[in-house]
This record gives structure tokens, C-alpha cells and sequence, in this order.
């Protein structure tokens, strides 16, 4: 078959395609010329068409390559959920939504909220129900972070919002992730597309921070707050998508992801992934080991040191813990942030006084400072707290 293409190339001018999908794929297909007259006298080659059972490997190999390309996707999106009854959580905003879609009634949208809650998933899959087959024509989705400037509005969003189709009545949908990191110029010209356009096209704004969407455009819209996924609705989710993949998983590992997911869906399956590809069994241990993150034992040791030694002491033994596991002091923030919480202490406001000390110390880390120094920052703190909680006591 090499030969006969490679003649036919010499003759009729033709050319090999080649592909390449993750492993090199290469599929050589012979399309005989319609206006070319071959006279009898010709010789007929018996190779250049291309059989039946030829064809068959490569409709293999190609199902092969999608079989491949499907099993190396990222779990965050091999599991995002494609329709309504796949999503988790925020039963009250999911019903609501629907309630308008089948009314016909759909209002311009704003989704806001933390990470991985679900608002893009939530608005495709309503997408997917109101449009069906349509989809494609009928939804223009674009990530605000990618195209934030005014041209966008003007060039893209205007031209789509613009048109209606002939055969439906509906109106069309576009959805902009990730508004909050469009620019001022870009939202105020957002907004006279809005109005303008309204009869031909519904505009859903997803975004972390619904105060980065001006007021004018927050005003236009209906808004819904995608809260974090609490523990169980994020662990169900979790054993949903272990079991799915055969990943060998304890408990306390599947429980080590949701924990430190932090009720970001997204952030829990990526650490299960993690996990799972680096150690094959998901232990809670293992978890930990993949994320470089403190043990809760070992966040219990370091706030036994804040609370019961002495500064040079604390700060020596932090340091070495720090230096000897790759721990990084965000993180302990983060895991003593909940020890805190627990503490029971006479007065309250000392409890308060101690998680707003530890707050400035994280904004301090968020914006480049020296770790060593916000170390001795934050046991500074509890040498102070210590003080404090021994004269509330007496």
C-alpha cells in the first residue's frame, strides 16, 4: 500500500496526511482525480484502491487514539457534569433557574462565587437544556480572563448578540467566565449591549468577586452565590469519580482530598488525581505526601509548640519542621486557623483577637514578604495570646 501511494503521488499530484495525536497517528487515504480519463491502453494498477479490510485498522487505530485521548484527560473535566442531574449542590439555584428556562422567562445572570462551586458547569448544563442539538449555534462562551478588552464587546459579543436565528424564537445565550477580570472600558460597553440587545440574546456573567462587576451591570442582572460544597456533598462526589476510575482508595484518603479541596470540587479532584498517579493506592498519608501539605498531627505538634514553649524555642523547632518536611507557612495557616477555632478560652474576644492577628499575617505572606519573618510574626502572636489567656485565667 506504501508503494502504490507513493505512485500515485508521482502521477496524480496527490499528498499523505498525517496527524499527530499524543502518539504519532498516520492515516494515508488515495482519492482517485473525477476529471482525469484513463484510455484503455493504460495499465489499470490493482493497488490503488483502497479495500474494505484495509480501512478497518485505521478506523481502529483512530478509536484507539480517542479511547486514549478520553482516559488522559484531567478528571476535572472528564467528570464535569454534562447535564442537571449531574451537578452538586445549590438545589435552591439549580431549581430556580429551571423554573425560569421552562417558563421562558430567563432573566440576564450573574453567578458568583468562590472556585469550583459549579457556576460554569451549572449554566452549560442549562445551556445543553434549552438548546439541545442547537447548542453550538445558539451559545457563544468566552473566558473574560483571555478576552478582557473593549474590543471583545464591540467585535465578538455585538456580533453574536446582534443576529437572531431564522427557525427559533429563543434567544440566543453568551457566557462570560471570569467577568470580574474584564476590564472598567469593557463593562460599560457591556452594558449598552445589554440593553440594547436584549430581544435577541440573554448574557450570563460568571465570576469569583461579584464587586470587580460594576454596579450598573450588577443591576442588570439576577444574581445567585454558589457557596463551597460542604463535606459531604464533595465527598459523595469524589467516591463517584474513584470508583468510576478503579482508583484504590481508603477512607481516610478520600476524606484527605475533600478536606483539603476546602469545598472547591475542581481542587479535591485534582488532588485525588494526584494522589492516585503518583502513589497508585489514595491513602491519607499519600495525599499529603503529593500536596506538600501538614498532617493534621503534625499541625497539632506545631500549635502545642506555639502554646507551651518559649519563643526561641517555638520559632527554632517551626523552622526545622518547616525546612525538614517542605512545608510552607501558608499552609500552616491554614491548618491552625481551624485549631484555633476550637480553643476554649474564658473570653472570646481573645480567640477573636488571635484569628485577626493571624489574618494580617497571611495577607502579609499573600503580597511577597519574607516567610522567616512572618514566622517569628506569628509566634510572636501566641507569645502575646499566652500572656493574655494566663491573666484571663487568674
Amino acid at each position: 500500500a506504501r508503494h502504490s501511494c507513493g505512485r500515485r503521488q508521482d502521477r496524480d499530484g496527490g499528498s499523505v496526511v498525517q496527524k499527530k495525536v499524543w502518539h504519532v497517528y498516520t492515516a494515508v487515504s488515495s482519492i482517485p482525480q473525477s476529471g482525469s480519463m484513463a484510455s484503455s491502453d493504460d495499465p489499470v494498477p490493482m493497488d490503488t484502491e483502497t479495500t474494505d479490510a484495509e480501512a478497518v485498522p485505521a478506523m481502529s487505530r483512530l478509536q484507539t487514539t480517542r479511547a486514549e485521548q478520553t482516559a488522559s484527560m484531567p478528571w476535572v473535566e472528564k467528570y464535569r457534569p454534562k447535564d442537571m442531574s449531574e451537578l452538586v449542590s445549590h438545589e435552591q439555584i439549580i431549581s430556580t433557574i429551571t423554573r425560569l428556562i421552562d417558563a421562558g422567562k430567563l432573566p440576564h445572570l450573574l453567578l458568583y462565587g468562590p472556585p469550583g462551586t459549579g457556576k460554569t458547569s451549572t449554566i452549560l448544563a442549562c445551556a445543553h437544556k434549552m438548546y439541545g442539538k442547537n447548542f453550538s449555534s445558539m451559545v457563544l462562551e468566552l473566558n473574560a480572563s483571555d478576552d478582557r478588552g473593549i474590543d471583545v464587546v464591540r467585535d465578538q459579543i455585538k456580533e453574536f448578540a446582534s443576529t437572531r436565528q431564522m427557525f427559533t424564537s429563543a434567544p440566543k445565550l453568551i457566557v462570560l467566565d471570569e467577568a470580574d477580570n474584564m476590564t472598567k472600558d469593557a463593562q460599560f460597553s457591556l452594558r449598552r449591549v445589554i440593553e440594547k440587545y436584549t430581544r435577541n440574546a440573554r448574557f450570563c456573567l460568571v465570576c469569583n468577586y461579584a464587586s470587580k462587576i460594576i454596579p450598573a451591570l450588577q443591576s442588570r442582572c439576577t444574581r445567585f452565590r454558589f457557596a463551597p460544597l460542604t463535606e459531604e456533598q464533595a465527598l459523595a462526589r469524589t467516591a463517584v469519580v474513584a470508583t468510576a476510575e478503579g482508583v484504590r482508595v481508603h477512607e481516610g484518603g478520600l476524606e484527605a482530598c475533600v478536606r483539603l479541596g476546602l469545598g472547591d470540587m475542581r481542587r479535591c479532584l485534582n488532588v485525588l488525581q494526584s494522589a492516585h498517579m503518583a502513589f497508585g493506592e489514595v491513602t491519607e498519608n499519600n495525599v499529603y505526601l503529593c500536596t506538600g501539605a501538614p498532617t493534621p498531627q503534625e499541625v497539632e505538634t506545631v500549635l502545642r509548640w506555639l502554646l507551651e514553649e518559649d519563643f526561641a524555642e517555638a520559632f527554632t523547632r517551626i523552622s526545622q519542621l518547616m525546612l525538614d518536611k517542605g512545608l510552607a507557612l501558608q499552609d500552616l495557616l491554614t491548618g491552625l486557623h481551624e485549631h484555633v477555632l476550637l480553643i476554649d478560652v474564658r473570653d472570646p474576644m481573645l480567640k477573636a483577637q488571635l484569628v485577626a492577628s493571624l489574618a494580617d499575617v497571611e495577607l502579609r505572606l499573600s503580597v511577597g514578604t519574607s516567610e522567616k519573618l512572618q514566622l517569628g510574626g506569628m509566634v510572636g502572636i501566641f507569645q502575646h495570646s499566652k500572656v493574655a489567656l494566663a491573666q484571663a485565667a487568674a
